[in-house]
């Protein structure tokens, strides 16, 4: 729900510190605040959940010349690429 809030200089000034320390947005900052403010938890963004890379054991057929894996790869771009300019 959009809602505009008229915060005085001091605390919107406190308010821009903060969000800066913690290199977050203003506004992601004033609803973490609010949140804890209210007694209601803060809910985790998916920016701050770790990606993990699970590796696996890999084995390409015989006969796959891995030299070229990035060739192949940079003409398949090449190939979407052409086919997103014609559409």
């Amino acid at each position: 729900m959009p809602t505009t809030l008229t915060l005085d200089d001091d605390l919107a000034a406190l308010l821009r510190s903060a969000a800066q320390q913690k290199g977050q947005p203003v506004a992601e900052m004033a609803f973490s605040l609010l949140r804890t403010a209210l007694g209601k938890p803060t809910l985790v963004s998916p920016a701050s959940t770790p990606f993990r890379i699970r590796p696996h054991q890999g084995v390409f057929a015989p006969n796959v010349p891995l030299q070229k894996l990035n060739q192949l790869a940079d003409e398949l771009d090449v190939d979407a690429f052409l086919a997103r300019q014609k559409s």
